[in-house]
């Protein structure tokens, strides 16, 4: 039997477009939801989001402004969204239908920073950079890998693994789902924003 798992990233301290995916995704009947990372950042309402990831039992690992908000929150210890942000783990490994599955925000086996970059600026792949990765990838022990941090919605299959980005909910306006054990995954639009394959292109080193 099929068992769909959801997938967001990049939430960025926008609990409209989190609520927006989060809601989309029970309709899918997924059995849990998955976040890579980058829980704060850019915008300002980060204890409505961290209230939606905690209330939908999200499993988040800690992205490169999640870190940065930690350090800048260093006499905050008693504020509960900044106890939430200091548990979470820089990866995230688990074994669903038989299929091992390892999330990070950027890339394996803990960078936050080195993000996996496949695509252009006009959302195509770029043969250069699935070659890099691949490679890249080679010592990486798992069947489906979840990423984030660049902000490009892709599924990709590098070397032996199969690499999704669920893009941002906030500025890719995307969210998917993964279906195990086939591996299959599905895009889905928020609302009525067109999805953003690649978004702030430039942005990003890889």
């Amino acid at each position: 039997m099929s068992l769909k798992i959801g997938l967001i990233s990049d939430v960025h301290a926008s609990p409209e477009p989190l609520q927006l995916a989060l809601a989309t995704l029970r309709q899918h009947d997924v059995e849990f939801i998955l976040c890579a990372g980058d829980v704060a950042g850019y915008g300002s309402e980060l204890d409505a989001t961290v209230g939606l990831l905690l209330e939908y039992r999200c499993r988040v690992v800690l992205g490169n402004h999640d870190l940065w908000t930690i350090w800048e929150s260093e006499n905050n210890f008693d504020n509960q969204t900044y106890k939430y942000l200091r548990t979470l783990p820089v990866q995230d490994q688990l074994n669903v239908a038989d299929t091992d599955l390892c999330m990070v925000h950027g890339s394996p086996p803990d960078s936050l920073m080195e993000g996996i970059k496949l695509l252009d600026e006009q959302g195509e792949i770029v043969p250069a950079q699935m070659a890099f990765w691949s490679e890249a990838l080679g010592g990486c022990h798992c069947d489906v890998l979840i990423v984030g941090h660049t902000h490009q919605v892709f599924a990709e299959k590098l070397g032996e693994t199969l690499v999704i980005n669920p893009g941002s909910t906030v500025f890719n306006h995307t969210c998917a789902v993964v279906s195990l054990p086939e591996r299959e995954v599905k895009f889905l639009a928020l609302g009525d924003n067109l999805p953003v394959k690649s978004w702030h292109w430039g942005l990003f080193d890889k």
